[in-house]
């Protein structure tokens, strides 16, 4: 017999080569560090100004849920006109300072005023819900009210620099 060579004749890959060459695919570009740095810096760019663009309003940047004339016309509409429920917030973290007083008196008379607060609100987004329908029936009468009237009372439960989209109108403005 012929003296062949035992083994394959060269040394064993490591496994992480091995499952490098595996994961990676002959079709997929060959990515370096700079050009991943590029890459998140662009997507990073187009997410910053695709957010400016729909604090801005832009019909092309919103969601679903706020793109149309009937949208449009309720958050003008809402942004016209102060709300109590705008205030909602920064009452009740009056209302908690006042409850760490501890008087029973003072922490009965906070805890009244968060819900008068509240119930304030609720009857306020009642009426707003009630003149919105009337509004787009006459504003718009082929367009679905449904749900307009929440989304305008949600709107108008935010504190006024916090909505987003911005507010396109000021407080007092006619809206037509």
């Amino acid at each position: 017999m012929k003296n062949e060579p035992t083994g394959k004749g060269r040394p064993t890959p490591k496994r992480k080569i091995s499952e490098a060459k595996r994961i990676t695919s002959s079709l997929a570009p060959v990515v370096t560090k700079e050009q991943k740095r590029e890459a998140k810096l662009a997507s990073r760019q187009d997410r910053m100004a695709s957010r400016a663009a729909y604090l801005r309003g832009e019909e092309s940047a919103l969601p679903l849920r706020d793109r149309g004339p009937a949208r449009r016309f309720v958050r003008n509409y809402v942004d016209a006109r102060r709300s109590i429920g705008e205030y909602f917030l920064p009452i009740i973290f009056v209302v908690l300072i006042l409850t760490l007083i501890p008087t029973p008196s003072v922490q009965l008379g906070a805890i009244a005023i968060m819900y008068g607060v509240l119930i304030m609100a609720v009857i306020d987004g009642i009426f707003l819900g009630r003149k919105i329908r009337t509004l787009m029936a006459q504003k718009f009468p082929n367009v679905p009210t449904k749900g307009l009237g929440m989304y305008a009372w949600l709107r108008s439960t935010q504190m006024r620099r916090l909505r987003a989209p911005h507010p396109q109108t000021k407080v007092g403005d006619k809206v037509n």
